[in-house]
């Protein structure tokens, strides 16, 4: 069961005395889809602005949101999406960009921002990052701070949110120390770990977010949110691993340790891509502590006050074994893969699409068959030729890619547009199709297919397909180099989903 931690919060109402209308930008993200559910329980009208409908459709809050689908970077599409709003919830960003964000990001906030003065917008509220007390920052923390200025500047009166590292069940941050600590023993880490942070739980991230649509609309204005514990990153790895029921971690700074090393050494042993630990790393080099606590003057502690860093390593930990994981960091699309769907048609780039197709027929229901499926990756595997899969994830991770650690949200359900290990749930029509778009480092474009057929002799018709569009002659002797391992592997896949006794299909 979710708890509901914004119930106590007063709430705002439109000029025509019904709850205000609020848009959310970003309900796919981690943040987003927990701030809907929070918003709807105030009985707000929540409007969602999502690139594409269909990652919505698995949600619980779906048919209580309006919503509009398009770019937003398109002013036209901004224009419709902020018509008749009271209060915009600026939760976009360019972080999984592969490149050039800083200026992605400021592009979307000034067309987020001229299209929210013009529709009359009352309030704006953004999530930005906590900065340090010097002036040497990131270029992820400069990025996110210059587009809080952007929309301060707006005309419309803007709330900006600065929080350090979030910790919560599914959080970018949270998976990073939690592998980290779960992993190593015993690690050999950078010196600036040293440096002190000061944590918020998602819950009272939520409760800021949601109190933020009540204060007046004088105020435009920074606040740093933050609880109630200040320690260095070394020490909350040991607090995390007490909370975890785990020994003393042995950490050993080391001053040679730079950034990129370790970006590199986080990408390989935990979850979170390069790219994004990259970043995150970026964000640990200088201390980060709040530097005011302004915002409990207008929105109060939660009964019981803020939320400590170990109660919310405890309730993290809950919802992940307990199956609750709402939201992932995971949900956003990881850095340099593609996000074309599967093409129709073969020759759509005016190439080769190398296709490898098994088909079985089982005995087992349609039914049975489909839970397999979807069940498929994780801990749950994919083959009796498991070493493969776990080969394949370690060479992906040793050349920066995401590998196998991302796993699963639910081990029985997938939700379009999560990831999947190194796939993405591209499209799921139950009990008949599944299609998974690869985000491992690839030279070309590829998918693993599923569907399923009843037969008129009570037979299920299981089709498994693998499709690869190769991207210049590497491509193509990339394909020629795994082919004969296909052979081992994708045999054993559709045996295993199809089930004991299965045969193949004739013609296959």
């Amino acid at each position: 069961m979710i708890e509901n931690v914004t119930a106590d919060l007063p709430e705002l109402y439109a000029g025509d005395g019904k709850p205000a209308r609020v848009l959310v930008t970003g309900a796919t993200g981690y943040i987003g889809g927990r701030l809907i559910r929070e918003l709807l329980a105030h009985n707000y009208r929540v409007r969602v602005l999502v690139r594409n409908a269909d990652k919505l459709r698995d949600y619980p809050w779906v048919h209580q949101v309006e919503i509009t689908e398009g770019d937003a970077a398109n002013p036209e599409v901004l224009d419709k999406a902020l018509q008749n709003i009271n209060v915009a919830y600026y939760l976009l960003h360019a972080l999984n960009s592969p490149k050039n964000f800083e200026q992605e990001e400021a592009d979307l906030a000034t067309k987020f921002a001229t299209a929210a003065k013009a529709n009359q917008v009352e309030r704006i509220v953004y999530l930005g990052g906590m900065t340090s007390s010097d002036d040497q920052l990131s270029p992820h923390m400069a990025a996110r701070t210059e587009t809080g200025e952007i929309l301060r500047r707006s005309g419309v009166p803007t709330i900006e949110l600065r929080a350090g590292v979030v910790i919560g069940s599914g959080s970018a941050s949270f998976e990073m120390l939690r592998h980290l600590t779960e992993r190593l023993p015993i690690m050999v880490t950078p010196k600036w770990l040293k440096n002190r942070i000061q944590p918020i739980a998602i819950r009272d991230v939520l409760r800021y977010l949601v109190g933020s649509a009540t204060i007046d609309k004088s105020v435009n204005r920074v606040f740093d949110i933050a609880g109630p514990d200040v320690f260095t990153y070394m020490e909350m790895m040991q607090q995390y691993a007490e909370v975890a029921g785990l020994r003393r971690r042995i950490i050993i700074p080391l001053p040679v340790l730079t950034p990129r090393l370790a970006s590199g050494w986080i990408g390989l042993v935990t979850p979170v891509p390069v790219t994004l630990a990259k970043r995150l790393v970026a964000s640990l080099k200088h201390e980060v502590v709040a530097k005011e606590d302004d915002i409990r003057k207008y929105i109060p502690d939660a009964p019981g006050g803020r939320t400590t860093f170990k109660r919310a390593v405890e309730l993290a930990l809950t919802r992940v074994k307990d199956l609750e994981v709402e939201t992932r960091w995971s949900n956003a699309t990881t850095p340099g893969t593609h996000s074309e769907p599967l093409p129709t048609d073969p020759d759509w780039a005016g190439g080769s699409l190398y296709v490898d197709q098994r088909e079985y027929v089982s005995n087992d229901s349609q039914e049975e068959i489909w839970k397999r499926i979807e069940a498929i990756g994780g801990d749950n595997g994919y083959s009796t030729a498991t070493w493969a899969w776990e080969l394949r994830g370690l060479m992906d991770r040793f050349v920066g890619g995401v590998g196998l650690r991302r796993g699963r949200r639910d081990p029985n359900t997938l939700m379009e547009g999560e990831a999947l290990d190194f796939w993405r749930v591209e499209k799921i029509e139950r009990p008949n199709l599944l299609r998974l778009r690869a985000e491992m480092k690839l030279p070309g474009l590829a998918w693993l297919e599923f569907r399923t057929y009843k037969l008129p002799n009570g037979q299920t018709l299981l089709v498994q397909r693998a499709f690869f569009h190769p991207k210049g002659l590497f491509g193509h002797a990339y394909w020629a180099a795994v082919f004969p391992m296909h052979g081992i592997v994708f045999p054993s896949m559709a045996k295993k989903l199809a089930g004991k006794g299965c045969k193949k299909a004739p013609n296959s």
